[in-house]
């Protein structure tokens, strides 16, 4: 039970950690690609989208390649900042924010073209500057549905597991989240252990998405 416990809460732990780090530019890039125009937006909305049609395990080796020890990033951290990336509970985080990203930038878009530009358009005429409108109005006017993208990207990110088990591998004790606890558990033959593993899963799972259900569902009305 200890190590149900343990394994359940370093994945809540590290799905709302990497939720939290893409806050702010999913958010950003939410807005961007609902209120502006330019030249490669189509190329920017593809490769957002990229994680959701390509492998995990390919997204996953991508991650290794960049955040290994000879990979451009991972090089930078650790000769720079004497920070490791690959097979650490940072892996992990990395793995689940990179998967989750496009599911809170596509909901982040859909909230904010769902604000009426006049209202922006008001404010702006009563002296606002772009910055007031956004906080004042804007981002007020969508936080339903960035609420409940955020929800839905931590659903994204407690699930994942082929990218997380690329660069994070499976560790036990260290970067053994939900998903690759059941895999673990199935391949050594302990099926009791992970339909524990399942049921918390799905659980947890359910729940978040019973809330970002209700969420659409409150903001829609």
């Amino acid at each position: 039970m200890g190590e149900v416990l343990q394994i359940t809460l370093f994945t809540l732990g590290v799905a709302l950690l990497g939720t939290l780090l893409i806050l702010p530019p999913g958010i950003a890039l939410g807005w961007v690609l609902a209120r502006r125009d330019w030249p490669g937006k189509a190329v920017v909305e593809t490769l957002v989208a990229l994680p959701l049609v390509i492998p995990p395990v390919a997204t996953g080796l991508i991650l290794l390649k960049l955040f290994g020890r000879r990979g451009l990033f991972g090089r930078f951290f650790e000769q720079t900042l004497g920070i490791e990336i690959v097979f650490t509970w940072r892996a992990v985080v990395l793995a689940t924010g990179v998967m989750a990203f496009p599911l809170l930038v596509r909901t982040a878009r859909v909230a904010f073209e769902e604000v009426a530009p006049r209202f922006e358009e008001t404010a702006r005429t009563l002296g606002a500057g772009p910055r007031d409108v956004f906080w004042t109005v804007t981002l007020p006017l969508a936080r339903r549905g960035l609420v409940a993208g955020c929800v839905l990207a931590f659903a994204r990110a407690l699930g994942e597991f082929g990218a997380t088990v690329m660069i994070a591998g499976m560790i036990p004790g260290r970067t053994i989240t939900l998903a690759l606890g059941i895999y673990q558990e199935v391949q050594l033959g302990r099926d009791n252990e992970a339909l524990e593993l399942l049921a918390i899963s799905a659980m947890l799972a359910l729940a978040a998405v019973w809330l970002s259900e209700r969420l659409m569902r409150r903001r829609s009305r």
